[in-house]
Parts: C-alpha cells; sequence; structure tokens
C-alpha cells in the first residue's frame, strides 16, 4: 500500500500552491494514506486537516534551518512513507534520503541541481518532461503528469460589486500580477478594444505599475483590480471571455480552469498555452507581446458568438478528457504504483 509523504515549501498564493492543495484533498479522498509537510500556513493546514490530512508545519527557511532539517527526519522516520513527493526546490532540498522512493514534482524548468537525490522527477507539461531528459535526466525517470482544476459552479458575480454596466462587453483575466504575466501587454491590448470593460483578478508587486499604466493609456475607467479572489467560477460567469496574455508560463493553469467554465480563450503562444490549445479549435493564440494581434483575438471573439461558442465548447471537451480530478488522480494512482513497484 503506498504511503505517501508530501512536501510544500511555497507561499500562501500560487498556481502550484492551488493545486498541491487541490491535489492532496483528492488523493485523500481516494483512499491513499499520506501525511504532508507545509511551510507554517494556519490558513492550508485548516483546509488540509478539515479534509482529513495529517499536517506538520515548518519554517522551510534557509540552508541552515536545522529545525526543519529535523523535523523533516522525524516525520520521514515516523511516517515510515514508500513515496516522498517533494514540490519545487527548497522542500526537495530539504527531504533527506531513506528507504523510499523520492519524487520530484516540477511547475517550470527549474535547475535539475536541487533534483540529483532524487529517483523520478514529475513534470505538469510533456514540454517540461521532454525538457529534462534534454538536460541529461533519464528518460525512464522522467515522467508526465498534468493538473486538474475544480469544476464548481456558480452564479455571476454581479457586475455592479464592479462598477461594471450588465450590458457591456466584458475580459476577464487572473493571475499574479508579475512581469511574467504580460498584464501590461493585455492593457495595451484593451485601448484597440472600445466600449469594453476588463476585470484582472490577481495581486502582486507590479500591482501600483499596472493601476498607473491603465492611467497612462486613458482605460482606467474600463479596468478593474479585484485583488485575490477565490470566486473564480462566479468571475468566469459574469464574463464573456477569458484571456491569457502571459509572456512566460509553463503549464497554463488559468486557460484549464477556463476550459472548465466553458469559456472561450485568448492567449499568447507562450509554452504552456501553445501546448494546450489548438488555434482556431480550442482557442485563439497570438504572438507573444503583441498587443495588437491580442485585441484583434479579443475582438473576433466578442464580435462571432458562434465562434466563441464553439471554441468555449472545444475548450470544455478538452477539460473532461484530460484534467479533471477522476483523470489525473487515476494517472497519479497509476504513477504511484510503478515506481514504488
Amino acid at each position: 500500500m503506498t504511503r505517501l509523504l508530501q512536501a510544500m515549501a511555497g507561499a500562501e498564493h500560487g498556481g502550484a500552491e492551488a493545486f498541491f492543495e487541490r491535489l492532496t484533498l483528492a488523493l485523500q479522498r481516494a483512499g491513499i494514506d499520506q501525511h504532508v509537510l507545509i511551510r507554517t500556513n494556519p490558513r492550508r493546514a485548516a483546509l488540509l486537516r478539515a479534509g482529513g490530512v495529517t499536517v506538520t508545519e515548518l519554517g522551510f527557511g534557509g540552508r541552515l534551518d536545522l529545525a526543519t532539517h529535523w523535523g523533516f527526519r522525524r516525520a520521514v522516520s515516523q511516517f515510515k512513507p514508500t513515496i516522498a513527493l517533494t514540490w519545487m526546490n527548497r522542500a526537495t532540498r530539504f527531504c533527506p534520503r531513506g528507504d523510499f522512493v523520492h519524487v520530484g514534482r516540477l511547475g517550470g524548468y527549474y535547475d535539475l541541481k536541487y533534483y540529483r537525490q532524487c529517483g523520478h522527477l514529475i513534470g505538469n507539461t510533456p514540454d517540461i518532461r521532454n525538457w529534462m531528459v534534454d538536460q541529461g535526466w533519464p528518460e525512464s525517470r522522467a515522467h508526465y503528469v498534468p493538473n486538474f482544476v475544480a469544476c464548481d459552479s456558480a452564479p455571476p458575480a454581479p457586475r455592479k460589486a464592479f462598477s461594471t454596466p450588465d450590458g457591456a462587453p466584458l475580459v476577464f483575466a487572473l493571475g499574479r500580477l508579475h512581469a511574467n504575466k504580460a498584464f501590461d501587454v493585455l492593457l495595451k491590448a484593451m485601448v484597440e478594444v472600445h466600449d469594453t470593460y476588463l476585470w484582472i483578478a490577481g495581486d502582486g508587486p507590479l500591482m501600483g505599475e499596472l493601476e498607473r499604466q491603465a492611467q497612462h493609456l486613458g482605460i482606467l475607467p474600463r479596468v478593474r483590480f479585484l485583488g485575490w479572489r477565490d470566486d473564480v467560477a462566479a468571475l468566469h460567469a459574469a464574463a464573456d471571455l477569458f484571456v491569457c496574455p502571459s509572456r512566460h508560463e509553463p503549464l497554463g493553469n488559468v486557460v484549464i480552469e477556463a476550459w472548465a467554465q466553458g469559456k472561450p480563450v485568448a492567449a499568447s503562444a507562450s509554452q504552456g498555452p501553445s501546448q494546450l490549445i489548438e488555434d482556431g479549435q480550442t482557442g485563439l493564440l497570438s504572438p507573444v507581446d503583441d498587443a495588437a494581434a491580442l485585441a484583434a483575438s479579443i475582438r473576433r471573439l466578442l464580435a462571432e458568438p458562434g465562434l466563441a461558442a464553439r471554441l468555449g465548447a472545444a475548450g470544455r471537451a478538452a477539460y473532461q478528457a484530460h484534467f479533471t480530478e477522476e483523470v489525473v488522480v487515476a494517472r497519479y494512482l497509476d504513477f504511484f504504483r510503478q515506481v514504488a513497484g
């Protein structure tokens, strides 16, 4: 029987952190015996414990954080895992050697020097998996297992709560306010998408800069910065389409989330979205950092409701085939059986 120890030293918010929570709770529902180690985070710990998961909170500080080294070793000694799944660099670095299969999980193109002690690596896109092999990692020990997203439905968020007219076209975007997400490009594109409102849900270091850019471009009256939100399904339901303008996006969880809600997607052709989206079939792709092309995609989806409906339905079908909880958990269980056996 699989005894799974997971370790996540991530931040409060983020795509990897959110998926870690979803996967941990889904594996618990699937009957996996697990113990998770997380960076001290009362909200995350309470969420996982409410789902029946055994949680230990550790500091996960720098290399000289002896308390975390000791706590990790103590958890391994007491739990006796058959598999240790460590998320990203920091948690992987703290994992001791032991009588278990060590699996590192990568959500990006990370330096593999942090993963030398791992027996297997998981990438959440085919390209990341292939990149591992190109970096010299043994092909037989490099694996692709995708993410899944929740498919919760919700009534549309009330537009009046964000000073948005009911009849106005509405574009929705979601993500950390960081240069990689290219919200600056989306704001430039919105200059060319007239009489249309934009909601951006997320927080990050560029909030003030993006607000100033919107003011400079003359579109601030049509842009709403919503901050970090937990009601993503309701925001999707209120919008006409979803936009992912990222200049660097290894996976594109946000694209899968939009597909789950049946929303048409316009995205830049960065790594993740270009692997997920078949241009013209499950979404519209435009070159990275090309505001004019992104604006053209948005205008086309707003002007052609038949196309928007067709792309939304095709995206929903792709989600159901590859990215539901049932499909992805089954793949993880198969993977665990394979590496433990």
